[in-house]
């Protein structure tokens, strides 16, 4: 991409989105495009098809989704298969009908099977039965992939997908019902450390291993593959490093500095035991993430501990 092409990022006040502009702008890129919720429903095929018509991109990051943890997904399951494929249809269609040169679909490590061989490399999707606690964000997500590739085996587009293992990191969701693990323990352990509180309860067991990665480093592996004339339309994108979610929890506590008791509330579900990534694509082109794991934690404690309140939970700048 040159520096002045003209770059739409759907989805840019998200998690992988906001960090996608961050790193848009610090590498230089002078004209990039984006529209809030207000601004732009995407879920509105008719509005998505005249703001391509308007602004014409000719690369898309389409980063917009509904996401949520465990809860969220069991909870609201027509709203997130629902609201997902509408938004990727649009922004897929829209950019085959406007001739974007390239887009990078953000797909999710949850579309692979639930008892997928680990560690889970690109040609396991659908190979087995999906994890049902996320099932349909799941399919929304698997069915985003199959259809870049389907535009792509019939029109001739250069439409890719990443699926990120989980990622964590600046303007992540912190409700404690919607959100992932990650994010949920640091905002557990932040407001336990500032009440003062003697102990802190978390989901399930602590037995499953995870694979995390700090969204700066998506992004760079997004920009990477944007930048990058590849063979494959389909990649992993991850550290091929796994935690279990006992150490992990581990790891907060020592970061955050709280010294209280850790109780695993086993009524509550695990989830799928293993999802490790396979990234021998991703390395066979060059690509690694930068950012380990500590380092990344204590970054995203310390963003949230500067950007919400340990009383209330609400977000003060």
């Amino acid at each position: 991409m040159g520096k002045g092409a003209k770059i739409y990022v759907a989805g840019h006040r998200g998690l992988v989105g906001s960090a996608i502009m961050r790193l848009l702008q610090k590498e230089g890129y002078t004209n990039i495009v984006a529209r809030s919720h207000e601004e732009l429903d995407l879920t509105n095929t008719v509005a998505v098809g005249e703001f391509f018509k308007k602004e014409k991109p000719e690369y898309v990051f389409d980063a917009a989704a509904k996401v949520g943890g465990i809860y969220a997904n069991s909870t609201f399951p027509a709203d997130f298969i629902y609201e997902n494929l509408a938004i990727q249809n649009n922004i897929i269609h829209a950019s085959y009908e406007h001739t974007v040169k390239k887009l990078l679909f953000l797909s999710s490590s949850c579309t692979y099977p639930k008892d997928c061989p680990q560690p889970m490399k690109e040609e396991y999707l659908l190979t087995g039965v999906l994890e049902p606690t996320n099932k349909p964000y799941a399919v929304a997500k698997l069915a985003g992939v199959l259809t870049c590739q389907s535009y792509n085996k019939q029109y001739g587009t250069n439409f890719i997908s990443v699926m990120p293992s989980n990622a964590y990191g600046p303007n992540d969701h912190y409700d404690l019902k919607n959100s992932h693990v990650l994010p949920a323990f640091i905002r557990k352990f932040f407001e336990a450390k500032t009440q003062g509180k003697k102990e802190v309860v978390l989901w399930g067991t602590g037995s499953p291993y995870r694979e995390f990665i700090h969204v700066d480093d998506i992004a760079a592996g997004c920009l990477f593959l944007m930048n990058t004339d590849t063979q494959e339309d389909l990649f992993n994108l991850g550290t091929g490093v796994e935690i279990s979610i006992k150490a992990l929890a581990e790891l907060i506590g020592k970061v955050s500095g709280y010294e209280g008791r850790l109780t695993w509330d086993t009524t509550k579900p695990d989830g799928v035991g293993r999802k490790l990534m396979d990234m021998s694509r991703m390395r066979s082109l060059g690509w690694k993430h930068a950012i380990e794991l500590e380092e990344g934690v204590k970054d995203a404690y310390e963003w949230y501990a500067a950007h919400y309140d340990g009383v209330t939970g609400e977000r003060i700048k």
